[in-house]
């Protein structure tokens, strides 16, 4: 690699490619799957700052990463957690040393998963909008949540708690005002900044301040926090007025995990199967390419109608690649919009494959049918993001980690002054 200078001067795409010594198409590659940032200047120019080319080539040239489910010490702290799900978040939680007290969904075959792994806590299949919590008032650090995503009727008309109502997150809201945590811990999918013209997130963040918290929000990408996938989840943090601590978020790290350090000796377990004429499709798809790398009447036979259609179309008969991260992983690898094929066996991933990409431990047993565990896997938080994001939590309110355990730095993120009802950033 060329010597990168100290200026602050931002790179072109082909500047970057003579420092790293790739070609053009492949820096544009790289930005597009989220493997290295940019801004965007006029004209949509992607422009990449010299500490971002520094990164990259130290990640690029650096050791290998391995893959892991992180843990860390044990505290006093108390969580409590709704819409649960498999326990992505409860178990990332707990590996950052979180007692969690109570998790709640109303997925059976989710609450029997938590249940058949019953160490991260008890839980109890319930809809929100019948549950009572007033006996963990004030007994709570942190209560955390992955609420739907739902449009409120008065969203921007200043209503406060009545313009949730009708919603989860009123629920969510009704029952944060019964236990009173110290900090709310609240992600959803990155679509909420814009979902209805950003209106949702405006009364999510108005109301949480309303019951006496602090807010802030950061898009984290899960491929930069030890899961080997790159998924974007929205993370909010609501403080309690009375803690005086700044909001802090986890800083990503400079190295990715591929899914070859994965799943390459993940143990055997169920899966989906191909049917014959689908195989038979798949088997001409190389290591990381998709539809559009198929013969050209393949692709008419295949594609059919999508074919003259607009968009890229990306998931379709999509072949992950071995030494990238995964792309994100949905309810099922087999759908063909959502295509999540072995790198180099001509199947769907398996259950423990699927699992192990949200970094579940492989003792972590699923209940139900297959295609429930796989809805399962595929709604989860990952459990090392999960992880990451206790840390910060524990930092918030006064339990760091050793700093053997706590391997990213913290972002302090916060933005008391600004009103809620206008987007962040």
């Amino acid at each position: 690699m060329a010597k990168v200078t100290q200026k602050s001067d931002l790179l072109t795409v082909i500047q970057v490619a003579e420092l790293l010594g790739i070609s053009p198409d492949t820096v544009r590659r790289w930005h597009k799957k989220g493997l290295i940032h940019a801004s965007i200047g006029q004209g949509g120019t992607r422009l990449f700052s010299e500490a971002e080319i520094r990164r990259v080539n130290s990640r690029t040239h650096g050791v290998s990463e391995t893959w892991k489910v992180l843990t860390a010490s044990k505290t006093k702290l108390t969580s409590l957690e709704l819409f649960c799900g498999a326990g992505g978040l409860g178990l990332g939680l707990h590996n950052a040393g979180f007692q969690n007290q109570l998790l709640v969904d109303n997925d059976k075959d989710c609450i029997a998963t938590i249940n058949t792994n019953g160490f991260i806590g008890s839980g109890v299949c319930e809809s929100v909008r019948d549950l009572d919590l007033k006996q963990f008032a004030e007994k709570i650090d942190v209560m955390s949540g992955g609420f739907p995503c739902q449009a409120f009727s008065f969203a921007g008309m200043k209503r406060g708690f009545e313009d949730a109502r009708g919603t989860l997150f009123y629920d969510f809201a009704r029952l944060i005002e019964q236990v009173q945590p110290r900090m709310v811990v609240g992600e959803n999918v990155r679509g909420l900044l814009a979902h209805d013209n950003g209106k949702t997130l405006a009364v999510m963040l108005r109301i949480l301040e309303n019951l006496g918290y602090r807010t802030a929000y950061k898009v984290l990408k899960a491929q930069f926090f030890d899961v080997p996938q790159k998924r974007e989840r929205l993370l909010i943090f609501a403080l309690r007025r009375d803690e005086s601590a700044p909001i802090v978020f986890p800083v990503e790290k400079d190295y990715t995990i591929s899914v070859r350090a994965a799943i390459e000796d993940a143990p055997a377990s169920p899966g989906m199967e191909y049917s014959a004429e689908k195989a038979r499709v798949m088997r001409l798809i190389p290591e990381g390419g998709y539809w559009r790398d198929l013969p050209e009447d393949e692709k008419l036979r295949f594609m059919g109608k999508s074919y003259f259609l607009g968009g890229g179309k990306t998931g379709m008969a999509r072949r992950l690649a071995w030494d990238e991260p995964s792309l994100t992983l949905t309810c099922n690898p087999a759908q063909k919009q959502t295509e999540r094929c072995h790198p180099l066996e001509t199947r769907p991933l398996n259950v423990r494959e699927y699992a192990r990409l949200q970094c579940f431990p492989d003792n972590w047993e699923f209940s139900g049918s297959v295609s429930s565990q796989y809805r399962q896997i595929g709604n989860a938080v990952p459990v090392n993001l999960g992880y990451h994001i206790g840390l910060a939590a524990r930092a918030i309110l006064g339990q760091k980690a050793r700093k053997a355990e706590l391997p990213c730095k913290l972002d302090v993120t916060e933005s008391p002054d600004v009103d809620p009802r206008l987007p962040l950033f």
